[in-house]
């Protein structure tokens, strides 16, 4: 007569599976647990965005939740807080934002162009999702104040990428160097303001408003190198292209040379 652990033992021989399989089983389960919670946080966030252009910057949960078709307690499964959310917004907004500035800044075009489709990208942005940038600069969510600044940190992220980008050509032409992290930070700096005193006063049109930047924008670059004897044509592209490389994670900033 068999015993019940030689049982146990004859009915694993035979099974042709190693004992170590309900190990592995139980990793693929928390693998496609963890996929599944990314992806119902990703739903979520989009629903938020929708919930935002309702709404406007003063939506609470409770619209979110409705937007998104769960209750309150369903959405709180997948965010902390109210905190949580907004920073998920933000991480949403910049990688937008990215999507849309990298290849216009790394486009092969003249610098006229260029700048135009940079300015653009961002415009673009703030014209289609206008209460997403109003939440995040206010940094408020449902009456809750915020201590991430998000806007803060995109803005630097572009701005240390275009130091690079700057630093970069300015090399090529035999010019200090020196004087590409505040030119980037004044270039940032001044498309931002402007970017928000457009948002709220609507008085010209986007297109308008992108021209007037990239000629000022242009006559700035132009007059700084004319007075080191360098003279570029703004509708001829340069012979070197430069490129800059964005992390979405904001991870690291790079300058490189096109292949």
């Amino acid at each position: 007569m068999l015993r019940m652990g030689d049982r146990v033992k004859r009915n694993n021989r035979h099974s042709g599976k190693p004992r170590e399989e309900s190990g592995t089983t139980g990793d693929a389960r928390r693998d496609r647990w963890r996929k599944h919670r990314i992806a119902r946080r990703a739903e979520f966030v989009e629903a938020a965005l929708s919930a935002l252009a309702a709404h406007g910057p003063e939506l609470g949960m409770d619209d979110v939740a409705a937007a998104a078709g769960v209750t309150k307690p369903v959405l709180y499964r997948h965010f902390e807080d109210k905190a949580d959310l907004f920073l998920a917004l933000g991480q949403r907004g910049t990688e937008m934002l990215l999507e849309r500035l990298i290849p216009a800044i790394n486009t092969e075009l003249a610098p006229l162009p260029r700048i135009r489709m940079a300015i653009d990208a961002f415009f673009g942005l703030i014209e289609e999702h206008p209460n997403l940038y109003r939440l995040l600069a206010r940094r408020s969510f449902a009456d809750k104040t915020i201590d991430a600044d998000v806007v803060a940190e995109d803005k630097e992220i572009i701005a240390t990428a275009l130091t690079a980008l700057f630093g970069d050509y300015m090399r090529t032409f035999s010019m200090d160097s020196g004087a590409a992290e505040p030119w980037a930070y004044g270039l940032v700096g001044m498309v931002q303001n402007t970017g928000e005193w457009w948002l709220e006063r609507r008085s010209m049109s986007r297109d308008a408003i992108v021209e007037y930047l990239t000629q000022l924008i242009w006559a700035a670059i132009d007059g700084l190198t004319r007075q080191q004897g360098v003279t570029l044509d703004p509708n001829l592209p340069l012979e070197e292209n430069k490129v800059v490389q964005l992390s979405a994670q904001r991870e690291r900033t790079e300058s490189t040379d096109a292949s």
